[in-house]
């Protein structure tokens, strides 16, 4: 990793319940690594890969156009966190009209839709200079090796429990959830407990 916390790549795989830090003795995982915690507590801006990550990476093509489908509580969770301050952004290497309205739907800071050839890094080097913010503050979550360049970038790299290898190798975090699944609100979830902003929601919904 380029950025964050210099002690080495701290990898949590939540998919299997456990956690390894380092060459440690993997424990059993309901606690998040003091140094993980650290790096999830300075994030500003979660972009996701859209494919895979959002969606279980089915495509539905008719005659109408394509349909995909998103899950509910990765989209409440999305809502969550622009509601606490932090930004959202999608980051695809497929457009989609499907996305496109999904995105609006649920008001998305930033939208990248570009061809599978072009690399992701430059796309999210061009929202960060657009936001002020840095590598180290930016939480990406992806599933492929089209997702590569941003995860052995940021702050807390993510992969979804069905990811390829590479990606998992790469991630700090891997979560329970698969794509589609509920990966991204797990990881938001796990964003604003960093950032003692989770209480807060659960208490505004209990009352």
């Amino acid at each position: 990793m380029e950025a964050g916390v210099g002690i080495g790549p701290a990898i949590v795989d939540l998919s299997s319940s456990i956690f390894a830090l380092s060459s440690h003795p993997v424990k059993t995982a309901k606690r998040i690594s003091p140094s993980l915690k650290y790096r999830l507590a300075r994030v500003r801006l979660l972009l996701c890969d859209v494919d895979g990550v959002l969606t279980d990476g089915t495509v539905f093509i008719g005659a109408e156009g394509e349909f995909k489908a998103f899950n509910i509580r990765d989209g409440l969770g999305l809502v969550l966190l622009r509601r606490a301050g932090l930004k959202a952004g999608w980051v695809s290497a497929r457009p989609s009209a499907a996305t496109q309205r999904r995105a609006r739907e649920l008001k998305i800071d930033f939208l990248v839709e570009q061809d599978d050839r072009a690399g992701k890094v430059a796309a999210v080097e061009s929202l960060l200079a657009q936001t002020r913010l840095r590598w180290e503050e930016v939480c990406f979550v992806g599933d492929d090796i089209v997702d590569l360049g941003p995860l052995r970038r940021a702050g807390v790299a993510v992969a979804v429990a069905n990811a390829v290898p590479e990606a998992k190798a790469a991630a700090h975090l891997v979560t329970r959830a698969a794509g589609g699944r509920g990966a991204v609100r797990e990881i938001v979830e796990l964003i604003l407990k960093a950032q003692k902003r989770w209480d807060g929601f659960v208490t505004h919904y209990t009352e």
